[in-house]
């Protein structure tokens, strides 16, 4: 063959190998390049393990939250494990990336299912890929358990079988900032405005928030002001732009993002001059947007779904610190990482109510059964056939030299700019 035949075979060739690889990956044969497994996950499934899977966001923008959910989910099972296990079966997790992206979750959630054979998935993280999710665990009859993510589609009445949640919803988080706001600090309804990421994620708090301001008389969502900027991306300055020319200007901003744009936007906002208060729900990541904000931003909230990882009178908290200090590497406690250990110690509940080896469909059965339930958070916890969510509960906190701490929504009046 000639020197220009045989370049032109290579060229045929390595086309051919692209599209038989793209074809593959479509159809969740291969395993995506970049998936990623924990450093204790091995090749190999045996009878005497419990595997669960997590597709999360390792990488990019939000990757802390995703990193600080699989380490709760970690420690606590790592806990389980030196005990021995759940009837003697040691528990695994594997995790692997999505960098927050949708598209990526799909062959991730395809490859954990019917690949690695998981139980259930886990602390996914984020809206988006929470929604790409949900028809894929419908089909595969799989469980998508306590997701980081309070958006309404995960929360249908009556709910998804195969969709059972922890946390409080954004409705309720953003419902409880406008009823502070309003009752505590005498705001009008059109005297609060909406920072929101343009996807699901964002749409689903901003929706939550609007429902509770028309609850307190606002007349049309035309009358507050909505500004938006595009996922995994920092490029603000348009939003806030928005925000600024709005008349009256806003007294309190409700942000429905992710931390490095949403930090990004509220330094540039007391860069211009705004003053507004900052409200911001849970999924922002108080540990990350803490560190960008710095020591000196002020009048910065943040609602949380979990009590505040310090509060050692707590029973749950206390545990979770312990086995910190023995699993975690010393990395510090979070509200994500604590997220994820409370998941993980509700399931553990629940396996160790299942008489026979646990599976996909026992393990939803047991959690449905589980009715009134404590786990050490100081209140009850409830699930039931009907009733997918076991928390309603919303913490508040607010920025302090650097770290957010716990916050009485009655003091929220000393907080707004006149």
């Amino acid at each position: 063959m000639s020197l220009k035949g045989l370049s032109a075979f290579k060229e045929i060739s390595f086309k051919k190998l692209f599209f038989i690889g793209f074809c593959c990956l479509v159809a969740g044969i291969a395993k995506p390049v970049f998936s990623q497994e924990t450093s204790n996950t091995v090749k190999f499934k045996t009878k005497n393990e419990l595997v669960f899977g997590m597709s999360t966001a390792l990488s990019g923008p939000a990757a802390e939250l995703g990193k600080n959910m699989r380490l709760g989910v970690q420690i606590r099972l790592e806990r389980e494990n030196k005990a021995g296990g759940i009837g003697g079966r040691k528990i695994r997790l594997i995790a692997w990336d999505d960098g927050y992206e949708p598209e990526r979750t799909i062959p991730n959630m395809r490859d954990l299912i019917n690949q690695e054979e998981v139980l259930a998935v886990i602390g996914n993280v984020g809206t988006p890929t929470a929604i790409s999710a949900i028809p894929i665990v419908n089909e595969e009859k799989t469980l998508l358990f306590a997701p980081y993510t309070g958006a309404g589609v995960l929360r249908k009445n009556p709910p998804d079988r195969y969709v059972i949640n922890y946390r409080a919803s954004y409705a309720e988080e953003t419902s409880a900032m406008v009823n502070a706001l309003i009752k505590e600090g005498g705001l009008k309804p059109e005297e609060i405005a909406f920072f929101t990421q343009r996807d699901s994620y964002g749409d689903a708090g901003y929706i939550g928030g609007i429902n509770a301001l028309k609850e307190h008389g606002l007349q049309s969502e035309t009358d507050i002001v909505h500004s938006r900027y595009e996922r995994n991306t920092l490029v603000v300055e348009s939003a806030l732009a928005d925000i600024l020319l709005a008349d009256p200007v806003p007294k309190a901003i409700i942000i429905v993002g992710a931390y490095a744009p949403s930090a990004k936007f509220m330094k540039l906002a007391r860069k211009v001059g705004l003053e507004s208060l900052f409200l911001n729900v849970s999924f922002v990541g108080s540990a990350p947007l803490a560190k960008e904000l710095g020591n000196d931003m002020k009048r910065v909230i943040v609602t949380q779904v979990v009590p505040y990882p310090e509060d050692l009178s707590v029973p749950i908290v206390r545990a979770y610190h312990d086995d910190m200090k023995f699993y975690g590497s010393g990395r510090n406690v979070s509200f994500g990482s604590l997220e994820g250990y409370i998941a993980m110690e509700i399931l553990i509940k629940a396996m160790n109510n299942i008489e026979e080896q646990p599976n996909r469909e026992n393990i939803i059965d047991t959690l449905e059964n589980l009715g009134n339930f404590e786990i050490g958070l100081g209140h009850k916890l409830y699930y039931d056939r009907e009733n997918h969510q076991a928390s309603h509960r919303v913490w508040s906190t607010i920025l302090r030299q650097g770290e957010f701490i716990p916050f009485n929504w009655k003091n929220i009046p000393s907080l707004l700019v006149p």
